[in-house]
């Protein structure tokens, strides 16, 4: 019911999550990341407990690998989910249960993946990583963004999405993005829309909010 996609931003270190569903609200539920630690999406018959838990395993010092595996083996009804770990070095592990909606899969590559379930077929993943790597030197939410906006050209969720949302963690313990459509006919229309508003309006601000280096507020712009 949903493709997404984690990464690493091998430049600046941060980790994100892009994701498009057919259900309202994807934004809250599925995303879960931590400045230096990296970034679990939870999707299909969704439980927020993999990315809650998938984060205190990775901060623990698991492997994106190792920390799937636990959370496959935590779950009693693992066969209906489908999530992705991303660890701190960019090693990814995807689980995709054996009675998630087809089409459903998922595709690796180093620094990120993308998964999908009830989607128009692989060319929805495949499509979402050509835009994802076509800029490697690029912001990463605009990196996010190119990969919804190409997964959702290709057909993205059969049922049409109409939510979607882009989260970024930079250094800090909140968010330097955090954009959502909760409930829209076009929510990767609405999400460009918000994202170039966000990074007009909003990003300035953010980048001088304290830190925990400046408990003050920032003296200079920390990266996109």
């Amino acid at each position: 019911m949903t493709f997404s996609i984690v990464a690493k931003c091998q430049r600046t270190g941060q980790f994100g999550i892009g994701a498009a569903t057919a259900v309202p609200a994807v934004g809250k539920l599925l995303t879960h990341a931590r400045a230096g630690i990296g970034a679990v999406a939870t999707q299909a018959k969704l439980n927020p407990y993999l990315g809650i838990d998938g984060l205190r395993y990775l901060a623990e010092g698991g492997s994106a690998g190792s920390v799937l595996e636990r959370l496959a083996g935590e779950d009693p009804r693992i066969s209906s989910r489908q999530f992705a770990v991303l660890d701190a070095t960019g090693a990814t592990a995807v689980f995709t249960g054996r009675d998630c909606i087809p089409w459903a899969g998922s595709l690796e590559r180093p620094g990120f993946s993308i998964q999908g379930n009830r989607i128009a077929g692989p060319r929805v993943l495949e499509a979402a990583a050509r835009a994802f790597t076509a800029d490697p030197g690029g912001d990463l939410a605009d990196r996010l963004m190119a990969a919804l906006d190409a997964g959702d050209a290709e057909g993205g969720d059969i049922k049409g999405e109409v939510s979607a949302t882009i989260y970024v963690m930079d250094t800090e313990e909140y968010p330097l993005w955090d954009i959502r459509v909760d409930e829209n006919a076009n929510p990767i229309a609405e999400l460009k829309r918000l994202h170039a508003i966000f990074r007009e309006e909003l990003l300035p601000e953010i980048r001088t909010m304290p830190t925990r280096a400046h408990p003050g507020g920032a003296p200079e712009e920390r990266p996109v």
